[in-house]
């Protein structure tokens, strides 16, 4: 059985989700942070997993389900956090992380099938942007993580070289969007109408007063 492993960024006003402000507020780019989050946790937690765990800059609150193991982010750039992620399992792990509110058990489902690591070494999960939004190694190796540049247009195509290159095979998911600016975020709820996300973002007059 797979560790699935989010990694997040607790949804603290000024803190997350800043490439929404403007035209959202910081209180309601966090009321949106929060939603995605509870989205991303909602779906890991009906996914059939040996281990959840939460790998968290910040403080859980309420957002949180049950059946999670919470582990402090490292301190460090994005690609140290993420190896240190992978570090902290033995087996099977698929790292995604909180700006795909879209993730449901169904999209998850290649990578958690009783087969995903027959003749599979890792599984990619590309974005849109050109990043990725998931990543899994049948046997976590995080040096292969360690040094790729982050939040750049080539990340994922990068990223994705590195694996091939060090002899893996690879299989890849679906072609997800990030959330990252308000017309991710429109596109998003558009195509994910039922989850929070959707819903908290329809609640919002964007530009207007600080959410609470």
């Amino acid at each position: 059985m797979t560790t699935l492993l989010v990694i997040a960024k607790a949804p603290v006003p000024g803190r997350v989700k800043t490439r929404l402000t403007p035209p959202c507020s910081p209180g309601q780019a966090a009321l949106l942070a929060e939603a995605a989050l509870a989205d991303s946790l909602a779906a890991v937690a009906d996914a059939p997993v040996r281990r959840r765990v939460l790998v968290l800059d910040g403080t859980p609150g309420s957002w949180l389900p049950g059946g999670f193991e919470v582990v402090a982010q490292c301190a460090g750039s994005l690609d140290v956090r993420l190896a240190a992620a992978f570090a902290l399992c033995a087996g099977p792990a698929v790292l995604i992380g909180m700006d795909t509110p879209q993730i449901t058990p169904a999209l998850l489902a290649p990578v958690l099938a009783g087969d995903a690591w027959h003749g599979c070494d890792a599984w990619f999960g590309p974005a849109v942007d050109g990043g990725f939004w998931a990543l899994g190694f049948a046997v976590p190796k995080p040096d292969l993580v360690r040094g790729v540049p982050m939040s750049r247009p080539d990340t994922g195509a990068l990223q994705r070289k590195r694996l091939v290159d060090a002899g893996l095979t690879v299989r890849d998911l679906r072609v997800l969007r990030d959330v990252d600016t308000v017309e991710d975020a429109l596109a998003v709820a558009g195509e994910a109408p039922h989850t929070r996300f959707a819903k908290a973002l329809a609640r919002l007059p964007l530009g207007g007063g600080d959410a609470p």
